[in-house]
């Protein structure tokens, strides 16, 4: 047994890049049974939503949710660090505050020493803590690729969860973090990540989306998701059909520090093409779309930030309060307008 051997040569794909594509995903929850009726459960499978929600009471309702996935960086620690923000960006995205966690541990035992994956989920536990909740249980088992990843639950007031199909037509949408994870955690794969890359890559996915329940609060936000494994075209097609509009994105969003010239230079992750190939379709984008821009609107963001569809007259307020909670790439990327051709168009 050595650890000599980098975590993510240990897996064929990594972070939020290896979720299954958005067409196949479809193909086979469509071939799920429809399930019965229950009146508490609030959000289900229908829009695409981040988040199971069920009333608990008039006053309170558990979200539930859990993400796993393969390393995207080398280093343990960072590892578990990165997976569970993402895991617990799925309670913020709803407008929830998490209460506990449980761990989801896959590992390759004759590959890995127990102090690496140790410090796994010592990562994934101090990103709860700073979370300001336990992880309280789990399970683990002995699989060739090594994965990592949390069931989270928390709770949000029945009425303040922010599902996708409350978004209103003339909502302007806010990005909260810069685009480009997909690209860095390419390029780190085949050497060519510097350091400062490398610091912008960590630093984008262990920012806990926390001001989700804050937001959930502020009564000029309708709807939210985190751009995650889909890219901002995929997560903004499903709000965009969630609430039966056609969501208008900006084709220059913010960008992480180093992504554009690496996407320049043909580094890009082979999700990026699986997306595009999956909802292209429903995509109106135009035809001077440079390839490398393209690829950075599909690019896979593990643990990304909040989309947000917030009312134009209160969209200076919001964007100030995501900026004071420490978003300082935080940014309007597009609008919502009524249905008219496909649901997503490349261009304001």
């Amino acid at each position: 047994m050595t650890d000599a051997v980098r975590l993510t040569s240990l897996a064929h794909g990594g972070g939020c890049g290896c979720k299954i594509a958005p067409a196949v995903l479809q193909d086979i929850l469509a071939r799920m049974p429809a399930a019965a009726a229950f009146p508490n459960l609030l959000v289900g499978t229908e829009t695409s939503d981040d988040a199971a929600v069920w009333r608990l009471n008039d006053t309170q309702a558990l979200v539930a949710t859990t993400d796993f996935f393969m390393p995207v960086v080398d280093d343990p620690f960072d590892f578990g660090r990165i997976a569970a923000t993402n895991a617990l960006s799925d309670i913020y995205a709803m407008g929830g505050a998490p209460i506990l966690a449980l761990a989801i541990v896959g590992m390759p035992i004759d590959k890995l020493a127990p102090e690496t994956i140790g410090q796994i989920l010592a990562g994934g536990a101090s990103v709860c803590a700073a979370a300001g909740i336990p992880v309280a249980g789990g399970h683990s088992i002995d699989s060739v690729e090594p994965s990592y990843g949390l069931v989270a639950l928390g709770l949000v007031h029945p009425d303040r969860v922010l599902k996708n199909s409350a978004a209103r037509a003339g909502d302007v949408l806010i990005l909260t973090k810069a685009l480009g994870v997909g690209v860095l955690s390419a390029a780190f794969k085949q050497d060519k990540l510097d350091a400062a890359g490398y610091g912008a890559l960590i630093a984008s996915t262990t920012q806990l989306n926390a001001v989700g329940q804050t937001l959930a609060t502020h009564d000029g936000v309708h709807a939210m998701t985190d751009v995650t494994g889909f890219g901002l075209l995929g997560h903004a097609l499903e709000m965009a059909r969630g609430a039966g509009l056609t969501a208008r994105i900006d084709p220059d969003p913010p960008l992480l520090p180093g992504v554009e010239a690496l996407a320049r230079a043909g580094v890009r992750t082979g999700a990026s093409g699986r997306n595009w190939a999956s909802y292209g379709a429903s995509v109106d984008a135009p035809g001077d779309l440079a390839d490398w821009k393209r690829d950075l609107l599909c690019d896979p963001q593990t643990s990304g930030g909040l989309l947000i569809a917030v009312e134009p007259a209160v969209a200076e307020a919001v964007m100030a309060l995501v900026r004071e909670a420490g978003f300082a790439a935080a940014a309007v990327v597009g609008r919502l307008t009524p249905r008219g051709g496909q649901p997503v168009v490349v261009g304001t």
